[in-house]
């Protein structure tokens, strides 16, 4: 560009250019970003589904509603993994405790009243 022109690019957050803006005169120019694309395979009743809530309105359109089910997908793997860590570390903390000998021995016949009392104490 010449001396006095100024450019401005703005990009999406997944990295894609949305369009320039010169200084002489505001010309965008935009370009489709283009989105990686997969071919998945769903019953009868899952593409019924699909099409039911796109004619709803409550999607644009079948990409859309698929993006949203992985986006409750993403979550749900995030929560089983934080419930997975905190498993280990209690199993850890019980391990410990074992070798530290803090423990209290139950036998048979006092087990469940033991337990009940776990459960009350919470």
């Amino acid at each position: 560009m010449g001396e006095g022109n100024i450019s401005v690019t703005y990009w999406l957050a997944g990295g894609g250019c949305i369009g320039k803006i010169a200084s002489f005169g505001i010309l965008p120019v935009l370009r489709e970003v283009a989105m990686p694309t997969r071919k998945i395979n769903l019953t009868a009743e899952q593409d019924a589904f699909v099409e039911d809530i796109v004619r709803a309105g409550k999607y644009q359109d079948a990409s859309e509603a698929i993006r949203d089910v992985l986006r409750g997908l993403q979550q749900r793997v995030q929560a089983d993994d934080l419930q997975l860590e905190l498993l280990r570390t209690q199993l850890k903390a019980g391990r410990d405790a074992l070798d530290r000998g803090s423990f209290t021995e139950v036998n048979d016949a006092d087990l469940d009243t033991a337990l009940d009392g776990l459960s009350t104490t919470r």
